[in-house]
């Protein structure tokens, strides 16, 4: 057995393509940082901070304000600079709502003074009212039961001003002084919208969608068309919140799991419904004159009612529709295709699940071998070998959804032809073949019991759990690579999956 964590093996591999494939063991590592951040409840108001600042400084701006733009602009600050530079910075306030000016209060008016407030008509002395920043005055009552309205339906992110035509957001410091006055804990609930206004209204965070909720969020500082992975150790896609499904897009998942829902392909493929009592009607042979429990006749190829009189080739009085006939063989093929697909599908997701418990069996092995060793023999290829197996596997498996919409009829582009889709259907199955030809020799020698095996033949499993982890990150970025230079790139219409990543699912990381 191994007993220098710092061996370095350089060795060569032969794929199934017959090409020489160089395996080094640092392959099989990373060290690229991670792109997306865990938001906790606790570090929510730092990470809120942090696009304030670069707002406020960025225009010079109080805090009240630079929160209202970029609630409007839903927390991009990289939209804030674009409208700014291309269409001004009194566009970009107007388009906000936002109206900057200072000193707009009565302050300065005697407390003598006295004035109509215009909502309630009611005189009110100077400082019972209250100047929003667009200069429109009224009584601190009608100011609070605005809010309190406003709150409560579920609008504090951004409340209006109450004049007629006026859209200026009002100042959040006096929503929260007027409400604290007469419901402290309405101000409180009115505190919590504004500070997760920042996960609720920001395109580049999202909570995450674990059962039981774990209370984290997450935030990404790229391609919102990406996979990441919680503190809480789920992994998701963060375009849509489901299970991470690339190469198959968050249309096609959803397309999927609906057709999935619905189960009934196989009494579309071998029953037709009986035109009279529209029951499901299973044809075990003979000619297509088929007679439903109820007596009534009708013709199994176009479903038309008919009578009885009938020879191998027609029935009297029926002429069968033939355009009817040919979807019913359309139908026919596409569901046959589709079970063809789901099957593969259901392999995977099944191998998927048993590999996931083996990667858990696997760390508790390495924490057994790693005791006994006291620490000096480097494991991290089982892990590496784990995590690959599983990742490879979920691909394979969301590649079928992927080719069924793919190359059926929804996704058609008039940019690639039926030879033209039919010949990259082939090309991508071979990729896909290859994929899964080498997942099943990692996942092998990953379940035996290496752990107990001699030295000579210890090592020889740890190179052959090493290259397979190379040849199939090889693979799967080769079958990603078809994907996009030969598929996605020849369609009129953008099609967005997340990107291959060779690390696997990107981990989330707390905010410094």
């Amino acid at each position: 057995m191994d007993s220098d964590s710092s061996d370095y093996y350089d060795y060569d591999y032969e794929d199934g393509d017959g090409d020489v494939v160089e395996v080094s063991e640092a392959d099989s590592r990373s060290s690229t940082a991670s792109s997306c951040k865990v938001i906790t409840k606790e570090c929510l108001q730092a990470a809120q901070r942090e696009d304030l600042q670069k707002v406020m400084e960025l225009l010079s701006l109080k805090e009240k304000h630079a929160r209202t733009l970029l609630i409007h602009y839903r927390w991009d600050v990289d939209k804030v600079s674009e409208v700014l530079v291309s269409k001004g910075q009194d566009r970009l306030y107007e388009e906000a709502c936002v109206t900057v000016h200072d000193n707009r209060d009565n302050s300065s008016l005697p407390r003598s003074f006295v004035t109509t407030c215009e909502v309630c008509m009611e005189e009110v002395p100077a400082y019972k009212m209250t100047t929003m920043d667009c200069g429109h005055c009224f009584c601190n009552n009608c100011w609070t039961e605005h809010f309190l309205v406003k709150i409560n339906e579920g609008q504090s992110r951004r409340i209006s001003c109450m004049a007629h035509k006026c859209n200026v957001v009002c100042d959040e410091g006096k929503i929260r002084t007027s409400v604290s006055q007469k419901d402290p804990d309405l101000a409180k609930k009115f505190d919590r919208y504004i500070l997760e206004s920042y996960i609720e209204d920001n395109k580049r965070v999202k909570w995450c969608p674990s059962v039981p909720h774990c209370g984290y969020a997450i935030r990404i500082d790229d391609d919102e068309y990406c996979e990441v992975e919680c503190a809480c150790g789920v992994q998701f896609c963060f375009s849509c919140s489901a299970e991470a499904h690339s190469p198959c897009t968050c249309k096609m998942l959803e397309l999927w799991t609906q057709k999935n829902k619905s189960g009934n392909d196989w009494m579309r493929v071998n029953t037709k419904n009986c035109p009279k009592c529209h029951k499901a009607v299973e044809k075990n042979g003979g000619c297509n004159l088929v007679v439903c429990i109820c007596r009534q006749g009708f013709c199994w190829l176009c479903g038309g009612a008919t009578g009885y009189q009938h020879t191998w080739t027609s029935i009297d009085g029926h002429t069968c529709k033939v355009d009817r006939m040919a979807k019913i063989e359309r139908e026919k093929s596409d569901s046959l295709r589709y079970m063809h697909h789901l099957d593969r599908f259901k392999v995977h997701k099944d191998s998927l699940k048993a590999e996931t418990s083996l990667k858990e069996e696997l760390q508790s092995k390495i924490s057994t071998m790693e005791d006994r060793d006291k620490n000096v023999v480097d494991y991290s290829w089982v892990k590496n070998g784990a995590d690959r197996l599983v990742l490879s596997r979920r691909i394979i498996a969301y590649s079928y959804p992927f080719a069924y919409y793919m190359f059926g009829d929804v996704f058609l582009s008039e940019k690639m032809t039926k030879e033209d889709r039919a010949i990259k259907q082939s090309l991508f199955e071979v990729q896909l073949q290859q994929v899964e030809s080498q997942i099943e020799k990692l996942s092998l020698f990953l379940a035996k019991p290496f752990d107990e095996y001699p030295e000579d033949q210890f090592k020889d499993m740890k190179t052959n759990i090493m290259t397979l982890t190379v040849v199939m990150d090889t693979a799967c970025k080769n079958l990603y690579d078809f994907i996009d230079n030969e598929i996605l790139r020849n369609l009129g219409t953008p099609i967005n999956i997340a990107p291959y990543q060779s690390k696997g699912v990107d981990k989330a990381v707390e905010i410094d």
